[in-house]
Parts: structure tokens; C-alpha cells; sequence
């Protein structure tokens, strides 16, 4: 029972795994591997959440709103969108890693991959298992992407930025973006 608990109890950092990089750019075949597939489950879990009808994240409400307005589809705003935010990392001297641009790249196909894939439903009780179901993959893709440790993606970069830039708390800059 005890390892039980210890398995959910926070953990204050990012963990250091067998497959975390030492810099941004220190790629080896199995964490370029991990990472492809971390950000395609993310973006998958993305689409599941979209496709269900009953609400999104709020950076896809975005890109759902640019595709929207753009005549694009859902995963090219959200790589206009994760682009342009890369550009806002500029006057904050961030750099990006390859996780950085991985992100931005994969994310976005996989969106548009699993909203082409994933069938519309009508049924509450299936849309309801979009949700659960699309919840629990952006938090396994986050999860094993971000102990890749290649560099955070351009909307979580861009929240670490200011942060470092200003000294405000993480919670208080992750409400005001």
C-alpha cells in the first residue's frame, strides 16, 4: 500500500529517467524515439478532446478559432500558433531545443491525424470517453516528453521565460497566459 501512495505523491521536479538528455540537443535514437511518440499521443489526446464536442483545452479553443477564421484546419493553427509563440520567446532570450520544434511539428499532424481518424460521435456516454480517454493521453504524452528533457514546448517555454525574466510565480504567469 505505501508503494502505492509513493507512486501518486507530487513530485517537486522533473524526474530524471534513463532516457533524459543532459541539454537540449543531446539526441540519442531511443529519446528521439520516446519523444516522436510522447508528442504524437499528446496531439491524439488532443483531438479525442475536440472531437467529443464537450470542450477543449484552451490553446486548442485557440487553434480551433484561428482554423476558424483562416479556412485551415485545426492542426495547421496550432503550428501557426505554436510558431508565432516561438517567435514571443525572442525578446525573452529563450532558446528552443529539439523537443522544442518536435513539438510544434507533431503535435499539429496529430491533431489533424486523429480528427481525420477519430469518428464524430452523438452519444454522451462515448463522448465522455473521448474526454477521459484524450485527458489521460496529453498527460501520458506530457509526461514521457517532458522527461525527455529536449527543451519545453513553445507555450510552456514561453511561461518558464517570463517566469525567469520577471521572478513572478510559475501558477501566477501559467493564469495570466
Amino acid at each position: 500500500m505505501r508503494r502505492l501512495i509513493e507512486l501518486f505523491r507530487p513530485y517537486r521536479g522533473v524526474p530524471v529517467l534513463p532516457w533524459t538528455a543532459e541539454s537540449r540537443w543531446d539526441l540519442s535514437l531511443q529519446r528521439v524515439f520516446i519523444l516522436l511518440i510522447a508528442l504524437s499521443i499528446f496531439g491524439l489526446g488532443e483531438a479525442l478532446l475536440i472531437k467529443s464536442g464537450l470542450g477543449n483545452a484552451p490553446w486548442s479553443v485557440l487553434g480551433q478559432g484561428v482554423a476558424e477564421q483562416f479556412q485551415i484546419t485545426i492542426g495547421w493553427a496550432t503550428f501557426l500558433v505554436s510558431a508565432f509563440v516561438l517567435l514571443m520567446w525572442i525578446p525573452l532570450k529563450e532558446r528552443p531545443g529539439f523537443g522544442t520544434i518536435l513539438n510544434i511539428i507533431v503535435i499539429a499532424a496529430s491533431i489533424d491525424i486523429g480528427l481525420a481518424f477519430f469518428p464524430e460521435q452523438n452519444l454522451l456516454v462515448v463522448e465522455l470517453a473521448y474526454v477521459l480517454v484524450g485527458i489521460v493521453l496529453v498527460g501520458v504524452g506530457s509526461a514521457f516528453y517532458i522527461t525527455c528533457g529536449l527543451g519545453p514546448g513553445p507555450r510552456d517555454g514561453w511561461m518558464t521565460a517570463i517566469h525567469n525574466r520577471t521572478g513572478v510565480r510559475i501558477g501566477r504567469v501559467r493564469l495570466s497566459i
